[in-house]
């Protein structure tokens, strides 16, 4: 067997093990031979590229790192479905259609939660993957969608065909993503569907490969030139190689299908991905027509969504736990419980007043949910289960140091105090080193709480004397040399963070990223901000009365005065660059961000706009000078055109700001 022979062999080998586990969920391959397999095939590529063929399952593991994305004009658009909330909506969508064609019958399908993808194969080929962006024009994710190992880059025909789908993160992957974000003291993922939305728009492939995303595909564009029926196409796109959601069904009458919803209402616990209702479709295609559509939507399919899942459990004890700022919030400890994909053993109460208007106590039997799908929270009490349990009763002292605690009037929140609780401390250095503050690498919050219950630190200045420790850390479990230096490797390199993200790493109440931003262009050395009053704080527009003080009753502590002069000993950062001021129309004028823009962040385009010298606000008024509307822009675009303000289109802001993005 020759060499070309041999890579044939391998890709073909590693395909149908690709297939078998990934859309016919039927291993036939142990994971051990697929990677030594796969590791012969990138050898055997790398040495002769010119026998590499275009179905390479090698493309798989990414590689690929774009500038950006390219926009995609969509030939047929992809419109958005209607939705339907209970039962009632649905027999009103029925009889709509039965106004019209009296002969139907319908196709169930779980409708996935993630994002709608568009894929155009050429003779059998897989050529180019597009996002729905505003349902006419979406992006490129070629490359990045190539990555998803139940993606066929091959059909069973060379036929040219463009079908459509849902990309998603199962749940396995969700929890791997996660917990890597969090040992790189990343922000975590809300939940599964931003997940997958943020990964698929990576401009690494590498990096999206990695986070193993999976597919269903579900329709095909122009579907009655290759069958008649949705049912039909579901077959056909399971015989063309993809991978399709077992759990769809034909259905003859309404009340079977209202009975079908109820078991996949059931059902959707169960799985290992999200799911958010059902989608309906009128199954023969010659028919659509008939029924029609609206300017959003056809009027021969809908989308029955889901009731957020609430389920009943005992609330055990009421704990208290104490954030960065010295805020106390009530913990419901719970009997565990499984909600929407995951266990659920704990539960906000928020504060207080929470739990004496909906008279919660230790004991009672509960109605638990997430509320959005990510937070887990108590909405009510089953009161008719309800024996002897006596009412809450607020604590006054600090659960972790014992200190007095605080309510200031019209504050839901009681406060710690105390400037050396160990609580608060904790959750201060866990908020300084992370990413959005001083972007400690590897300073997560598991080394931070492991460093804090040695003793090694206890404050922030702490953090730069982690030198003097490390004989010591070589003896912890998991820090090995490498591990230590990095760290400290880290450290060292955060001194160079800028005045504004020292600012904000500090932790004063009510001084969030906008604000630190604020506050050095007005104060540009800490010392400055130091010695501004109440007074001259509020006379910048951007701050309030309530950060104003804040600010003021931070830097009167001693305490925090003396943390500062010791962070300057140690060389970090304590003034801002004075930077030189752009000659841009956008000098000293003020915009107004609005929509999603498909090309910036809302914070890559506001760092474009403070570089030329403007100011982002977050409301329009007669004081705004241009409003940036991008897709699905809201009540601030209608406020604009009625102000009459300049209104700028995403395309028109990026001509405006040629060579800065």
């Amino acid at each position: 067997m020759n060499i070309k022979q041999r890579i044939d062999e391998l890709v073909s080998m590693i395909n149908q093990a690709n297939e078998d586990y990934h859309t016919k969920d039927q291993p036939t391959m142990s994971d051990f031979e697929y990677d030594r397999l796969l590791k012969e095939l990138i050898e055997l590529e790398n040495t002769y590229p010119e026998y590499k063929s275009n179905d390479s399952p090698t493309l798989k593991i990414g590689g690929v790192v774009l500038d950006g994305f390219k926009k995609v004009t969509h030939q047929v658009p992809m419109m958005s479905l209607s939705n339907v909330f209970n039962e009632d909506e649905l027999r009103a969508f029925d009889e709509r259609i039965r106004k019209v064609v009296k002969d139907f019958s319908y196709v169930s399908e779980l409708k996935i939660d993630g994002l709608a993808v568009s894929l155009i194969y050429k003779k059998g080929k897989f050529t180019q993957a597009a996002t729905r962006g505003n349902g006419t024009i979406g992006e490129d994710v070629t490359e990045n969608v190539r990555t998803i190992k139940s993606l066929p880059l091959t059909l069973n025909e060379e036929i040219d065909i463009e079908v459509r789908g849902e990309i998603f993160m199962p749940h396995k992957s969700f929890k791997k993503a996660n917990e890597e974000r969090l040992n790189n003291n990343e922000p975590l993922f809300a939940n599964p569907r931003n997940a997958a939305a943020g990964t698929i728009r990576q401009l690494d492939s590498k990096i999206v490969s990695k986070r193993n995303l999976d597919l269903f595909v579900y329709t095909i564009v122009n579907a009655n030139d290759y069958v008649n029926t949705q049912a039909e196409a579901l077959d056909f796109l399971k015989k063309l190689g993809f991978k399709v959601n077992p759990n769809h069904a034909l259905l003859h009458d309404l009340d079977t299908l209202i009975s079908k919803i109820k078991d996949y209402d059931v059902l959707r616990k169960t799985l290992p991905y999200d799911t958010d209702g059902v989608v309906i479709k009128v199954n023969a295609f010659d028919l659509y027509d008939f029924i029609g559509y609206t300017a959003k939507s056809p009027k021969w399919a809908t989308a029955y969504k889901f009731e957020a899942e609430k389920m009943e459990t005992v609330l055990k004890n009421i704990t208290f736990q104490i954030g960065r700022t010295g805020v106390v919030t009530p913990v419901a400890e719970l009997e565990p419980v499984f909600i929407s994909g995951s266990q659920v053993a704990r539960a906000t109460l928020h504060n207080e007043d929470y739990i004496k208007a909906k008279d919660i106590r230790i004991g009672d039997y509960v109605l638990v949910h997430k509320a959005g799908e990510i937070i887990p929270e108590v909405i009510s009490v089953i009161k008719e289960k309800r024996k002897d349990q006596k009412p809450f009763i607020m604590i006054d002292t600090c659960p972790v140091c014992g200190s007095h605690l605080e309510r200031k009037q019209g504050e839901a929140d009681y406060f710690c105090v105390n400037l050396e609780c160990p609580g608060k401390n904790m959750n201060q250095l866990i908020h300084f080193a992370s990413r959005v503050a001083m972007d400690i690498d590897t300073l997560g919050e598991k080394v931070v709480e492991v460093l804090h219950d040695l003793g090694y630190v206890s404050q922030i200045p702490d953090i730069y004397k982690l030198h003097a420790y490390k004989e010591p850390l070589k003896d912890l479990p998991g820090f090995g040399d490498k591990k230590i230096d990095k760290l400290l490797e880290a450290i060292e390199n955060s001194k160079k963070q800028p005045l504004e993200k020292l600012i904000f790493g500090l932790g004063i109440k009510h001084v969030g990223q906008k604000v630190a931003k604020t506050l050095v262009k007005h104060y540009p050395t800490i010392d400055s901000l130091i010695e501004a009053t109440y007074d001259d704080l509020l006379s910048i527009h951007e701050i309030g009365e309530m950060i104003a003080q804040s600010i003021t009753s931070y830097f009167k502590e001693p305490k925090h005065i003396e943390m500062i002069e010791e962070l300057k000993s140690l060389g970090l950062t304590m003034e801002t660059e004075i930077r030189e001021t752009l000659d841009h129309e956008f000098n000293g004028k003020t915009l107004v961000l609005t929509g999603k823009l498909e090309t910036f962040s809302r914070d890559q385009a506001q760092a474009i706009i403070e570089k030329l010298g403007g100011k982002v606000a977050s409301s329009v008024s007669s004081k705004t000078d241009y409003v940036v509307a991008g897709e699905d822009a809201g009540s601030k675009l209608k406020k604009a055109l009625e102000l009459n303000i300049t209104v700028l289109t995403e395309e028109a802001f990026k001509v405006k700001i040629d060579g800065l993005y």
